[in-house]
């Protein structure tokens, strides 16, 4: 059909936000994600244990003579330990095709050769797994604690213990950065996200059976800094004020997260380029 007259309209809507084009991909990954009905069911199961947990905390308010059902700052550390299992399914099912599956269709040129920057591409994804993550470690954990205050009638047991709060978000913090950066730099490596699960789960695996061979070897957890996950068991003892399990020094295991923290940034940086656009 030809075009006869051609005029410039005003656009409806007026300017992007700057700095806002994450928010769109994080918008539309968490659509994705939760669309999928094995992910729902994944991230409800997640939730027992929090439900079990304020259970135990109705008891401990209302049965005071049971002395095991006693609620401590142990009672938030071993529940966020508990919670590490989903934290690790949920990344590998969740996050390894984040980036991957962009390669593969070649919707990573398509994003990029927008005003987008590498950053907000890769803060976009990040922000999807880290707000998925967030719900089955720092929001339960945060509930408990004022379920507690609720079920107990006063805030003695929070203003005893107030170093809970800074320690669950900090640890929330660490674990989702480290958990959501590494999944992120093995998705930029493939097109396949089942590699890139297989990958991520070996690289724990392997790393913690390392760990365990050198622990029968040398009678000695010494080498839990070879282990990622052996990392934030021993910073999370360390940030709860209890004893850490191991007997690697805390710096280190604090310098070996901070290490695959920072190489995941720096696979991220080389492995999603910016495309030129020519016009």
């Amino acid at each position: 059909m030809p075009i006869y007259r051609e005029r410039y309209r005003r656009r409806e809507g007026g300017l992007d936000a700057p700095g806002r084009s994450w928010m769109v991909i994080a918008a539309y990954g968490l659509r994705a994600l939760t669309r999928r009905k094995a992910f729902v069911y994944l991230m409800i199961v997640a939730w027992i244990p929090a439900v079990v947990r304020a259970v135990q905390i109705y008891a401990a308010a209302n049965f005071p003579q049971a002395a095991f059902l006693a609620i401590t700052p142990q009672t938030f550390r071993d529940f966020l330990n508990q919670q590490e299992m989903f934290v690790f399914f949920i990344t590998v099912y969740g996050g390894s095709g984040l980036i991957a599956d962009d390669i593969r269709s070649n919707s990573l040129q398509l994003y990029l050769s927008r005003p987008l920057t590498r950053m907000q591409y890769a803060a976009g994804k990040f922000a999807v797994l880290a707000t998925v993550l967030a719900l089955v470690t720092w929001v339960p954990a945060m509930l408990l604690l004022v379920v507690e205050v609720l079920f107990a009638g006063s805030l003695s047991f929070v203003r005893s213990n107030l170093y809970l709060l800074p320690a669950i978000t900090l640890f929330s913090i660490i674990e989702i950065a480290v958990s959501a950066l590494t999944m992120l730099a093995l998705s930029s490596l493939s097109k396949s996200r089942w590699f890139v699960a297989v990958l991520y789960a070996g690289l724990g695996f392997f790393t913690q059976a390392v760990f365990g061979a050198t622990r029968v070897a040398t009678d000695s957890t010494s080498f839990s800094w070879i282990a990622v996950f052996g990392n934030l068991v021993q910073i999370g003892d360390v940030i709860f004020r209890l004893k850490p399990r191991y007997d690697t020094p805390p710096f280190v295991s604090a310098a070996m997260l901070a290490l695959i923290i920072a190489a995941s940034v720096v696979v991220l940086s080389r492995r999603i380029r910016a495309i030129e656009v020519v016009t």
